[in-house]
């Protein structure tokens, strides 16, 4: 007698039903949902926070550790982090004793701390260059980066990778598309063609690269040493040396954005792979996850911007904003460097990417699929098919409605990971058991939708 194997379940059939077992264990979201309709654009604060896919948002009540609590009560081990803001974990004790103790002295009055000489040196020892600048986001450290590029070096435009991403600075959100340029699809009142003021070619395509540089009007290269929001594409050996020499011998500026792969190494991916940018930028999880960003630049850099300043005419500079460095961000960027920017944090996160690295090779390899896994330090993300070698070829891989599938499922079983592409971050307090329950989970997923284990 032959036994049929369990009937496969359809992506959209998954989602349909997740999304009923979504609604009926949260009534006190979907109340709280209904309210903020009444005030709120798409009924959050916030655009992306509508991003989930889930019949209404979820409302956390607290975040501890690698744990959220929902109003319903509901707790769910957190893989997401806050898109890598609160990569440290939830509420550090550390950070939140620094924030209690500076709330009580001051919040700002746009002057600096008596920790900014401090945080400076901290910053230069870390990271390895010698001097800074805060701001409140990674965009806006990026828009800074490349004002002061085009300042330095009289040039017009930016050169960026295809399918990169930068915050929403307006020169970066274009696309390559069959060979050009154009500005990226879906973005919301552009001020200017943002395709007049970059070029964009694919990541580890070096002639390409060359050639565009060759052109003489490129300030500067805005990167990320490893492309993490179109997928995960890796560099290829080489093009990070490459990529510097090509920059230098052009007479172009080469600004590194690490704000999502600081989770490479203690000191960022740079300081793992001694790179030498000439601006190193980062945000999110710089301060814990408080609204903070640095930038640093070289002594050359610094020399430049002097000689600027001195030069200028009266008036705004059109950069910075008034909230930027103040006492509170000092002091969370001062504790997090102190207290989360240390070896055994990086440690224990680098221990628990590598056990979901190869749990999910493995349940990948026991289904016969081609998929891959990419892993930057505490980074983890898989993709359908082979790993790719540039953004284009990532984009046509992504399958969303199966992502959302996953991802839906994941958090109806108290498994949250980044509701777009498939990122997953291992804080330092995440455990082997978590780690785990996350493999058994993706694995039931995979069961139901059909992916099931090929048996010789």
């Amino acid at each position: 007698m032959t036994v049929a194997a369990p009937r496969a379940t359809a992506p959209e059939a998954l989602i349909e039903r997740e999304g009923r077992a979504f609604a009926a264990l949260r009534p006190r979201s979907a109340a709280l949902a209904a309210r903020a309709q009444a005030h709120w654009l798409s009924g959050v604060p916030m655009h992306w926070m509508d991003d989930w896919g889930t019949p209404f948002p979820l409302s956390i009540r607290e975040a501890r550790g690698v744990t959220l609590t929902d109003v319903d009560g509901l707790g769910y081990t957190d893989f997401c982090l806050g898109d890598t803001g609160a990569m440290f974990g939830h509420s550090p004790p550390a950070l939140g004793e620094a924030l209690a103790a500076q709330v009580a002295r001051g919040l700002t009055c746009m002057l600096p701390g008596e920790q900014v000489a401090a945080v400076g040196e901290q910053l230069a020892a870390r990271f390895g260059l010698p001097f800074w600048q805060m701001a409140q986001t990674a965009t806006d450290a990026n828009r800074a980066a490349l004002r002061w590029a085009r300042a330095l070096t009289g040039r017009p435009r930016v050169l960026v990778f295809q399918g990169c991403y930068h915050g929403t600075v307006d020169e970066t959100l274009v696309r390559l598309r069959s060979g050009r340029t154009v500005p990226r699809e879906g973005a919301i009142g552009a001020a200017f063609d943002s395709a007049a003021a970059a070029v964009a070619v694919e990541f580890n395509d070096l002639p390409a690269l060359e050639a565009a540089l060759a052109r003489g009007d490129i300030a500067a290269v805005i990167a990320e040493p490893v492309m993490t929001n179109v997928g995960m594409v890796l560099p290829e050996p080489g093009f990070h040396a490459a990529l510097r020499a090509l920059t230098r011998r052009s007479g172009t500026l080469l600004v590194s954005d690490e704000t999502h792969t600081l989770s490479s190494a203690l000191g960022g991916y740079g300081a793992r792979h001694g790179l030498e940018p000439d601006f190193w930028v980062c945000g999110k999880a710089i301060a814990g996850g408080l609204p903070c960003a640095v930038f640093g630049f070289t002594d050359a850099v610094q020399r430049g911007m002097r000689e600027v300043l001195a030069g200028r005419a009266p008036g705004h500079s059109g950069m910075g904003t008034t909230l930027a460095a103040n006492l509170l961000s000092v002091a969370a960027l001062h504790a997090a460097l102190q207290t989360l920017h240390t070896a055994a944090n990086y440690a224990a996160m680098d221990a628990a990417a590598a056990r979901l690295e190869a749990g999910l090779e493995g349940e990948f390899r026991r289904r016969g699929l081609d998929w891959h896994v990419s892993r930057v330090g505490a980074r983890v993300e898989f993709g359908f098919g082979p790993a790719p070698r540039n953004g284009s070829e990532s984009e046509r891989a992504m399958r969303p409605r199966l992502e959302h599938a996953i991802h839906l499922w994941l958090l109806n079983r108290g498994l949250l990971v980044t509701p777009f592409h498939n990122m997953m971050l291992a804080a330092p307090q995440l455990g082997a058991s978590q780690v785990d329950a996350l493999l058994a989970g993706i694995a039931g997923c995979l069961d139901e939708l059909g992916y099931r284990e090929v048996h010789a």
